[in-house]
């Protein structure tokens, strides 16, 4: 019998105060649940407007596990399509990304589609005449997500038609957008580098949960990024600092050190690490980026721009952005235990090239299946999703620095960088997500 199924009183159960019940990492229900719900109430990013700067450009991609298609229409406007032929369900767009021209076209029965979905031809369209097919589904075309939004060339969608409005879901969150694309001195990011994809064997939120852990660097990662820096420690006097030592040694930088970077919350589940200063912080200058910020921004507002270096910012349920770095990673969920990530760069535009080869220097180093810092966390993920099979103990307990006058809505909240409220606010929006709609089971059903 279903325990979770249309029982959102059972759901919000798993999240306490500052507890969640292992249930949420890695029952099947709730994967299942997660992509009904939580993944259509909410808005997901998609893609970047770089990707489709042509007019029939496109570019497939999943949002929870439904497969859609982000597409440049005839009008430059961005569509973003279910990526469904609506005569046998056939996936239309197989390929990654390509330019289609004027219409999509069915790789089963040739039926083609206008970029915006709407259905243009079928082939021997007179076995149709009389048959009531202007009456069904298939006549409306591939189906089209109704609710897009393109925020500074990010495009995210809501795949509900009906729900929160992108401007109530972000809010003040969408301060770490502006501050990545405002770096450029032209205020412009192309997508570039291509993207580093791996597995891993975990749930989805566990990634997620990781971004603001600022807990765990100086223990995970001392085997990796602790060893580059001892090793940096005995060169000689006066050596040039390497830019991969300058990316590497802050991980293991000391507990007081993450205390004092601060962490950031707003409402939905949306927060950041490094309110002060973060990991980022202290990187060498890059000649002729100031006076580039400068000379298009002015020196207050240039200031005021490279002043802010933000860690990581969870966009919930599954984007997380460093800014300062220009480095952007997607966790898609694919099973309960089973998550792809993507991890992806962007160029300034109008900025020194330097700047692009320290971010794909971080994003190597960092983010790809072949760094030595991600196998730290990867190897963590897995321990913990064997071990939350086990009897032992039920519930995951997220109560540093928990304080019960915390806030739950505040346009936004600053404190001490190692609590993790974050993490609780990331876990209060999942149980809100996950039962909007939902209808109330009567009391006495089973639960």
């Amino acid at each position: 019998m279903s325990r979770y199924a249309n029982n959102p009183a059972a759901i919000r159960a798993l999240v306490r105060e500052a507890e969640v019940h292992k249930d949420t990492y890695i029952d099947a229900e709730l994967f299942e649940l997660e992509m009904e719900h939580l993944f259509a109430n909410t808005w997901v990013y998609v893609g970047h407007a770089s990707q489709v700067p042509n007019k029939g450009d496109f570019y497939t991609t999943t949002v929870g596990t439904e497969p859609v298609v982000m597409v440049r229409h005839s009008d430059d406007s961005i569509r973003v399509l279910f990526n469904r032929c609506p005569h046998k369900g056939v996936k239309v767009a197989a390929e990654t990304c390509g330019n289609t021209g004027k219409f999509f076209r069915c790789p089963y029965h040739a039926w083609t589609f206008k970029t915006d979905g709407s259905l243009l031809s079928i082939p021997l369209k007179k076995g149709y005449e009389n048959t009531g097919l202007e009456c069904c589904e298939a006549s409306g075309g591939m189906a089209a997500v109704q609710a897009v939004h393109v925020y500074r060339d990010f495009v995210f969608c809501r795949l509900n038609p009906e729900g929160v409005s992108f401007d109530a879901f972000f809010g003040q969150s969408l301060s770490t957008i502006d501050n990545m694309v405002d770096r450029s001195p032209e205020g412009k990011l192309q997508v570039v580098g291509g993207v580093l994809r791996y597995i891993n064997r975990c749930n989805w939120k566990m990634l997620v949960d990781n971004q603001t852990d600022t807990t765990h660097p100086m223990v995970a990662h001392e085997s990796s990024a602790g060893t580059a820096a001892a090793a940096w420690a005995k060169a000689p006097p006066g050596t040039p600092k390497p830019m991969a030592v300058e990316v590497f040694t802050p991980f293991v930088s000391p507990y007081e050190f993450f205390e004092e970077m601060g962490i950031r919350v707003w409402p939905n589940g949306h927060g950041h690490t490094g309110v002060g200063k973060s990991i980022h912080s202290d990187y060498s200058d890059i000649p002729g980026y100031q006076e580039a910020m400068v000379a298009a921004y002015g020196e207050e507002r240039a200031h005021a721009i490279l002043s802010e270096n933000r860690h990581n910012t969870i966009y919930f349920p599954n984007l997380t952005m460093k800014g300062p770095v220009q480095t952007m990673r997607v966790f898609k969920p694919i099973a309960v235990d089973k998550t792809l990530v993507e991890s992806w760069t962007f160029r300034l535009v109008g900025a020194p090239d330097l700047l692009l080869e320290r971010t794909l220097m971080y994003n190597r180093l960092i983010n790809a299946p072949t760094s030595v810092v991600a196998h730290d966390d990867t190897e963590v993920y897995e321990r913990a999703q064997e071990a939350l099979q086990s009897r032992g103990r039920d519930w995951m307990n997220l109560c540093r620095l928990y304080d019960a006058g915390e806030p739950r809505d505040a346009a936004h909240f600053e404190t001490n960088g190692t609590n993790e409220l974050q993490m609780r606010n990331q876990m209060r929006a999942w149980a809100h997500y996950m039962t909007v709609g939902m209808s109330e089971q009567p009391q006495g059903s089973a639960a």
